[in-house]
């Protein structure tokens, strides 16, 4: 490991708090020296198959010409500037990508800087809606357990209560309905019971609901579950008969990983509110946005505040913008649903076996998305370091080995990251 990296990282196990993690018994980092396609360099010279896209977000893979050269150009024009009052090309191009990308009726764009808030502004836009309306009783959330919707407070007020990450905060949250989590999987044949006790509550529940918030298909850290898309459309029909908005968060699952370019496409159905982020720009800056209909926005201008009380500092960063501009636009000029659909065969094809295995509870696959898992939750630090010895990057949580790789990732380097998540099974990487 080059010199400098000793003192560094002796300052950052003394200062610096990482993600879900203990500044008292942390778990080790591996700095990286640069990132080139598919691959992280570390600081020691050893390059690692980045099975994580950078949590989702990096679809092109790293330091990709097309977007560098838009940052380029943008930066020698302007990197940043108020939202209010100002607009800029890189914002109107876009936010006229996204109408245009997004499903049917979805035509106005706020734009946030991150999952977190994109969701807290799809919720405001669900609650203004109907105080603009002067159903004021329509103040109350609905989700199913198992998502995970951000890190803010009124989105950890819809994830999971248990699983969701913010179990601590329970007592300060705001009281969401909680549904069971979807029952019917991902590739199974539908089962219609499997609506009924989401039937019931929104029969029960609806004069007081605002909003339904889900992750479209697939629920990410809330625990990986896939399920049917009948389940989606079931839930559109609902959200239509009682009149409750949908929210859809497509944070993590937006742009292409579950096959579709959206994951609301599984199901044909239009949210009336869609979170998108993380693969926005490609992984390059944190950027967001939230779109609705022109029905909510009207209401919301009619209503008393006649405005969307909410305005990020970094909102519609023209350099986020750029990248997200780039980021689209190279989706769409090449062959990513025949890619991800090859990376979903080769993960079928070569972790089948893997769900014989005595210490597996559950192979599942969607799209780019592979997900094992096992009967004992994982140290996460015994498997960093498994997983480094054996050229890869892949971070598990509880119980979950997982990867969303880039949709560049080529045949060898996807090869090594399912061999690299068969063997890990067999290694001595449970908590006991």
């Amino acid at each position: 490991m080059k010199s400098d990296w000793t003192e560094l990282l002796q300052f950052d196990k003394k200062h610096i708090w990482h993600p879900y993690t203990s500044v008292e018994n942390a778990l080790p980092v591996y700095p990286v020296e640069k990132a080139e396609g598919v691959y992280l360099e570390l600081g020691d010279g050893t390059k690692l198959v980045d099975g994580m896209s950078s949590w989702w977000t990096a679809i092109h893979g790293y330091n990709h010409p097309t977007i560098n050269a838009a940052l380029i150009d943008q930066i020698s024009k302007v990197s940043h500037v108020m939202f209010g009052g100002i607009t800029h090309r890189p914002a109107i191009q876009l936010a006229q990508l996204l109408i245009e990308l997004t499903p049917p009726s979805l035509e106005k764009v706020f734009f946030s800087d991150s999952g977190s808030v994109a969701v807290e502004v799809a919720i405001k836009m669900a609650l203004q809606y109907w105080q603009s309306k002067g159903k004021n009783k329509k103040n109350r959330l609905m989700t199913t357990r198992s998502g995970y919707h951000g890190d803010t407070f009124k989105a950890m007020s819809v994830c999971d209560p248990v699983n969701g990450m913010h179990h601590l905060f329970s007592e300060v949250l705001s009281k969401t309905i909680f549904a069971d989590k979807p029952t019917c999987k991902w590739n199974e044949e539908w089962d219609t019971e499997a609506i009924l006790s989401l039937q019931k509550l929104f029969e029960e529940q609806h004069e007081n609901l605002a909003a339904f918030i889900i992750e479209p298909i697939v629920q990410g850290a809330g625990g990986m579950n896939f399920y049917h898309p009948q389940y989606l459309t079931e839930i559109r029909t609902l959200c239509d008969k009682y009149e409750v908005l949908l929210i859809a968060d497509e944070i993590a699952t937006g742009f292409g990983r579950t096959g579709k370019l959206f994951a609301c496409e599984h199901s044909a159905i239009s949210p009336d509110i869609i979170c998108v982020g993380k693969a926005l720009t490609g992984g390059y800056l944190s950027l967001a946005a939230t779109l609705t209909t022109k029905e909510v926005s009207s209401t919301i201008s009619k209503g008393e505040s006649g405005v969307l009380m909410h305005g990020p500092t970094f909102m519609g960063n023209p350099l986020a913008c750029s990248a997200g501009v780039a980021s689209l636009n190279l989706l769409l000029q090449s062959n990513w649903k025949e890619k991800v659909s090859w990376i979903e065969k080769k993960l079928t094809e070569g972790l089948a076996a893997i769900q014989e295995h005595q210490k597996v509870k559950e192979l599942r696959i969607c799209g780019a998305i592979a997900v094992i898992e096992t009967y004992e939750n994982i140290d996460v630090a015994a498997a960093q370091i498994e997983f480094k010895t054996l050229g890869v990057w892949i971070r598990p949580f509880r119980n979950l080995i997982y990867i969303m790789p880039p949709f560049i990732i080529e045949k060898d380097e996807l090869e090594l990251l399912i061999l690299a998540m068969k063997k890990i099974i067999t290694k001595s990487i449970y908590i006991q």
